[in-house]
């Protein structure tokens, strides 16, 4: 595959239908998404519910910077580079903890875990020192929306809310499967690494053509009817929602069939108590709805994945190498819906299970493919032919289209030439 140069022609490499390979190969592209996709936009970091109590911490990341999310005796989250303002090194290496306060090992300077310095050793060689001046890097913008925490790098440009765009719906669908309106993630993180360019594992989270044949063995061992969702006989949609974030929307489907946990293979019959939960919330008519529609299959570019049951963060790490941290959908108020969530997460992307397997031996593969020298475009026109916009203005597309990739391109497009 033909190397690029650091001014590559947009418009060449990304066209109506197709991308040009070296999008996924070229280090001097993945260098400048860096900088103008994971150091500009908005990006999700991680929940509010990892650090519920003042002086939680947990490492999290924006593309390969490591951050260290905390919550003061305040109560206020902060996002912190980890990185020693002194000499540069490493200043956490735990995964997560209770501290007011961060030490570097190197020399002894000692940060408040808002990022502030509180003081170093032997502090009679720093006489006259401004000690405001060396605290902690973090990342200039903090976002919450629904306990979902992003960060942007950016000291201006669009508010959160408005980058998420047609996704907050999303976001809002999904709080709502909990009784007490929140999402909780405390079930702990699965880490699975490919060698594979981050946009492959992000245009493949909502594409909607390749289920019935990667997941074909799981789908046919469950009996699950997952399948089915995605044919060219289901009613869902492929759904651009605008700012490069894209949904396969099953509720159509889930709406014929007409069972509330459809979504969820199981039945209002074994789980009453989350049933009971949710109609005291809600009342019987607007519960049986929430749980006839299930939770959302959203990918929020440019990392987070929420996939019915679980959510997975993408972490470039290198032009060919990402890591996908995986983890349960957790709702507030139901125990017996958070246990077998839990169960079904381990059964699909857990150390023995199917679905990611799959998918992971596809994103290594079309990384190896695009390597060769012809053909050097993948080609994305599946359902041009019948685009539409629905009743909200949104692009969408039968379920098998290829709208979601289209829109994603369009949108990465769009920030690369900015």
């Amino acid at each position: 595959m033909t190397m690029l140069s650091a001014s590559p022609d947009w418009g060449r490499l990304i066209q109506r239908d197709r991308v040009h390979g070296s999008l996924y190969t070229d280090e001097a592209i993945f260098q400048a998404e860096l900088d103008k996709i994971w150091y500009r936009t908005w990006v999700y970091v991680g929940h509010v519910s990892e650090v519920p109590k003042p002086n939680d911490f947990v490492m999290k990341s924006i593309g390969p910077q490591s951050v260290i999310m905390t919550r003061d005796r305040e109560g206020t989250v902060h996002l912190l580079l980890n990185r020693c303002a002194h000499r540069g090194a490493q200043l956490c290496v735990e995964t997560k903890g209770n501290r007011a306060s961060f030490t570097c090992p190197y020399h002894r300077w000692t940060y408040n875990n808002n990022g502030s310095l509180r003081g170093f050793a032997y502090p009679d060689g720093y006489q006259g020192m401004d000690k405001s001046q060396f605290g902690l890097g973090r990342v200039t913008r903090v976002g919450v929306y629904k306990g979902f925490v992003f960060g942007s790098f950016a000291a201006e440009g669009p508010t959160l809310e408005e980058y998420l765009d047609g996704a907050r719906d999303a976001l809002d669908r999904l709080v709502q499967t909990s009784p007490e309106g929140e999402v909780e993630i405390t079930a702990g993180f699965l880490q699975h690494r490919a060698q594979s360019n981050w946009k492959f594992l992000v245009e493949n989270e909502t594409d909607g053509y390749h289920p019935q044949f990667v997941h074909e063995s799981i789908f046919s061992i469950a009996k699950s009817g997952i399948g089915d969702l995605y044919s060219s006989n289901s009613t869902a949609v492929a759904r651009d929602l605008g700012s490069g974030h894209t949904e396969n929307d099953l509720r159509p489907e889930f709406r014929r069939i007409g069972r509330m946990l459809g979504w969820f293979g199981t039945t209002a019959e074994r789980l009453p108590d989350y049933v009971g939960r949710m109609n005291a919330s809600y009342g019987e008519h607007r519960a049986k709805e929430i749980m006839i529609d299930g939770t959302p299959h959203v990918m929020i570019f440019p990392n987070l994945f929420i996939a019915e049951i679980q959510i997975f963060v993408i972490q470039p790490v290198a032009v060919d190498d990402t890591i996908q941290h995986v983890t349960a959908l957790q709702f507030k108020g139901a125990p017996d819906l958070n246990r077998r969530l839990r169960q079904q997460t381990m059964g699909s992307v857990g150390p023995a299970g199917f679905l990611l397997a799959d998918d992971s031996e596809m994103y290594e593969r079309t990384q190896r493919g695009v390597h060769q020298r012809a053909r050097e475009y993948n080609y994305l026109g599946r359902g041009l032919n019948r685009e539409r916009r629905d009743s909200d203005g949104f692009l969408i597309g039968d379920a098998t289209d290829e709208v979601t990739s289209r829109g994603i391109w369009r949108h990465y497009r769009s920030l690369m030439e900015a």
